[in-house]
């Protein structure tokens, strides 16, 4: 445990540890200890760079930190159906504060996360992040996303980013071969989904529960499609 994260133990890693079992997360203890430092720089930071409108700890453990772990046993599933794939790379567009990206570089530590924003403080603080929690899986990049360039990506996440036809046009060009998209959404988009170009499929629709948050969530998968 951090200093960082001290204030925050005895109030928030019993609920931490809660909600994970929840998710069916097993959360070892530096998993744990990290988590909690980062919503503490997260919390430290929102004071001075708003990185968040959710300014207590409690808020930010359920809407933040709970909502992007309910992704990350999807994740693996994925990941495991291409057992090729041992150390895949992951784009988080939009990351803003580092979510999910943050959350995914803890828990996959064999996933390579890079979290772009094209605000500079956002992308300073995932920096930050990284350094400071010893997150060598994860870097932070202050860009615009079609302006990357960068090795292409396995798979390409964004949450509260942009509708699906904006994510999967600006990010296309950074897409590997084989790879996919996958969007976190709340309500069912299907407005978005209607609107998606014909080369590009959504072949899965994963609903969430996300422990002590009432409110809809989704993963919509997709990928190129040959027209």
């Amino acid at each position: 445990m951090t200093e960082e994260a001290a204030p925050l133990e005895s109030a928030l890693r019993q609920p931490l540890l809660v909600v994970a079992a929840s998710l069916q997360l097993n959360l070892t203890e530096p998993q744990t200890d990290t988590l909690l430092a980062y919503l503490a720089m997260l919390q430290r930071w929102n004071a001075t760079y708003n990185l968040t409108s959710i300014r207590d700890a409690q808020g930010m453990l359920i809407q933040h930190l709970v909502d992007c772990m309910a992704v990350i046993n999807p994740l693996k599933q994925h990941f495991l159906k291409t057992p090729t794939l041992t150390n895949p790379r992951l784009l988080d567009v939009g990351s803003g504060g580092g979510l999910p990206g943050v959350v995914i570089a803890v828990m996959c530590p064999n996933v390579t996360v890079v979290s772009v924003d094209t605000v500079g403080k956002k992308a300073a603080f995932i920096r930050q992040v990284a350094a400071e929690l010893k997150l060598r899986n994860l870097q932070g990049e202050h860009a615009r996303v079609e302006s990357l360039k960068l090795a292409p990506f396995d798979l390409i996440t964004s949450r509260a980013f942009a509708s699906l036809v904006d994510f999967v046009s600006l990010t296309r060009p950074l897409l590997a071969s084989e790879a996919c998209w996958m969007a976190m959404k709340g309500k069912l988009p299907e407005t978005e989904m209607a609107d998606l170009p014909a080369n590009v499929t959504v072949f899965h629709v994963e609903h969430l529960a996300v422990p002590k948050l009432n409110a809809d969530r989704c993963l919509v998968w997709m990928k190129p499609s040959l027209i």
